[in-house]
């Protein structure tokens, strides 16, 4: 049965305590990534936490839980895992909410430092009671609810001036040139039809520094 749906405008609206997530400086950098090699570059720029995603194109999706495995291999900063079964609404039928619980236990049992999630009713509401039941799964983890948006190097300083905030979300990606040498022209794999599968988007190690220096000059 469909209770819920919306879609979202903003980014992060709420969130619970974040837990042992924090940076030095006052403030913190958390980087969406979909890949180990974005995730190590995310920590190497200066971000103070990760959420990991996949499906970046879709809004973000719930990852595998091999990269979650991984990524947790190849970093020491706090790893928030999205929990968001398909792109599209947060309108969520009863199946889709029990792949969503499913994934909240396996990311708990893969070293997940937190979770990210969003839910809405029809009409556009925050969905309370499916939202209020997902957070209690996710404890004693934090919990970041999602929303749709982000953060570049064009709007940080405004958005960090007029809020007040004291955390911020970004990709910082940039486009990479895939290492392959045959490149059939004739065949496009899914999103790479307005998107090429031979250009490769991970996070940028400058852009990140870039993001974290506006902050710094800012906040600090």
């Amino acid at each position: 049965m469909m209770k819920r749906q919306g879609s979202f405008s903003e980014r992060k609206v709420a969130r619970t305590p974040s837990g042992k997530a924090g940076t030095a400086n006052g403030f913190l950098m958390e980087v969406c990534v979909d890949s180990v090699e974005s995730a190590i570059n995310a920590e190497r720029g200066g971000a103070g936490r990760i959420e990991l995603c996949s499906g970046l194109l879709e809004g973000g999706t719930t990852p595998s839980m091999g990269v979650l495995q991984v990524v947790k291999q190849c970093v020491q900063i706090p790893v928030f895992v999205m929990i968001r079964p398909r792109g599209g609404d947060f309108l969520y039928s009863d199946r889709e909410v029990e792949v969503m619980k499913a994934d909240i236990r396996l990311a708990k049992l893969y070293g997940a430092d937190g979770l990210v999630f969003g839910a809405l009713t029809e009409d556009g509401h925050v969905d309370k009671e499916l939202c209020s039941s997902l957070v209690a799964m996710c404890r004693p983890l934090p919990v970041t609810f999602h929303r749709g948006g982000g953060i570049t190097d064009r709007n940080l300083q405004r958005i960090l001036e007029g809020s007040g905030a004291t955390e911020f979300h970004c990709s910082a990606r940039c486009a990479r040139d895939s290492g392959m040498k045959f490149r059939n022209s004739s065949v496009a794999m899914g999103a790479s039809l307005s998107s090429s599968e031979y250009s490769l988007k991970v996070t940028d190690v400058t852009l990140v520094r870039t993001l974290n220096a506006i902050a710094t000059n800012i906040l600090v």
